[in-house]
């Protein structure tokens, strides 16, 4: 009888755990997946990354600047072969004195919304997505944005393979209204990037937030190497990222280096 019962429990035990780990792999499995989701930009997944970067040196007084970009990722599934992506980067800047008689300034920048168009089924295992962007002056100073309305063509193409992901996003806003007394806006944002996700989740990527301004003529090319990894807390999935940045050509009054920080929350459709 004690036997039987011993035996009882330990049939009992050997379930448990074996129902714990199909529950842990399973769990890793779709952390895992997030992590692989959140690498492509046009993926079904709704995401807010809150991105943290400071950069330093500019003007005669080396000054910094700190910007948070709030950057939800929604996408709308709009039939059964096509899905729409609405990516928005609001920043909110804080700009340290460039100069002895100009002071510091805090408030939001100008806002770029971008709306991709992306097929719901790859294409021989290329991702891909297209539409507009538009530029809104959304700045609450004059130092910290254009004050010009913009619109212009954006898109994205990229491929995962085995934990890899590379690709390139790009877009080109031409100004069409906004203050008189401003430099109309001609920019072309060029993103290459390339990653790897482990599968515990660790990612590690190479990219450059290159753009060229045809007003000025002029080339900026920061180099960012980062690290991430996918969290847990409860049950908010959150990726953590710290990138570090090197300009490797920038205007007379461009920054030196940078570094970022970025909290970025998955929420699963």
């Amino acid at each position: 009888m004690i036997r039987n019962i011993f035996s009882y429990f330990r049939i009992i035990i050997l379930f448990s755990i074996f129902a714990f780990t199909l529950n842990a792999r399973a769990e890793e499995n779709s952390t895992e997946e997030l992590a692989k989701k959140l690498a492509n930009p046009v993926s079904s997944l709704i995401s807010v990354p809150v991105q943290n970067t400071y950069t330093c040196c500019t003007g005669a007084n080396n000054s910094s600047r700190f910007t948070t970009n709030i950057q939800p990722v929604i996408p709308f599934s709009l039939n059964a072969d096509w899905n729409l992506i609405v990516r928005t980067i609001v920043p909110i800047i804080h700009q340290s004195s460039p100069a002895p008689d100009i002071g510091a300034k805090f408030g939001l920048g100008d806002t770029v919304q971008s709306f991709f168009l992306s097929p719901v089924k790859e294409s021989d295992g290329i991702i891909w997505g297209a539409g507009p962007a538009f530029l809104w002056p959304t700045a609450t100073n004059a130092m910290l944005g254009n004050q010009k309305w913009g619109a212009g063509p954006t898109v994205v193409v990229l491929k995962q393979m085995h934990g890899w992901t590379m690709g390139v996003l790009a877009n080109h806003i031409w100004s069409f209204a906004g203050e008189s007394d401003r430099q109309n806006v001609s920019a072309t944002l060029i993103q290459p990037f390339i990653s790897y996700t482990f599968p515990n989740t660790v990612g590690l990527s190479l990219n450059s937030e290159m753009t060229y301004d045809w007003t000025n003529e002029q080339w900026t090319i920061p180099v960012d190497l980062g690290i991430s990894k996918v969290f847990t807390f409860g049950k908010q999935h959150v990726s953590l990222g710290v990138t570090g940045q090197y300009y490797a050509r920038k205007p007379d009054n461009g920054p030196d280096w940078g570094a970022r920080f970025t909290a970025t929350f998955l929420l699963p459709k």
